[in-house]
């Protein structure tokens, strides 16, 4: 099993995950209208900053998803897709601080978009 170290461990994860959600029956829907091929760039970059301390991110995550209509129940089922990518993909501190802190925007987007 591998450890997060690189931009293109980043890729993978991204990849992977993005994949899965467009195979899950409940997130599919909100997500299979998005451009990906300018989509995930900015999710790599975005993962990159939170992990590998790529500098240059400015985007608010939060508003880019404000009108997507997810519920905490999504939110949450957000995260176990991405837990579980982490888990088959990779090991080690990096991959543990992934599911942390996207345990953390799950829980902050879920908050702020449903009180």
């Amino acid at each position: 099993m591998n450890t997060i170290e690189t931009k293109k461990d980043i890729e993978l994860l991204v990849d992977t995950f993005y994949t899965a959600i467009l195979k899950d029956e409940q997130l599919a829907p909100f997500f299979a209208h998005l451009n990906f091929v300018e989509h995930l760039p900015k999710m790599v970059h975005f993962w990159s900053f939170v992990l590998l301390d790529e500098p240059g991110y400015t985007t608010n995550v939060t508003d880019k998803h404000a009108g997507m209509k997810l519920n905490k129940a999504l939110f949450d089922r957000w995260v176990e897709l991405f837990h579980a990518t982490v888990d088959e993909l990779f090991e080690g501190e990096k991959a543990q601080l992934a599911k942390e802190r996207a345990t953390v925007l799950g829980w902050t987007m879920a908050s702020k978009f449903n009180g």
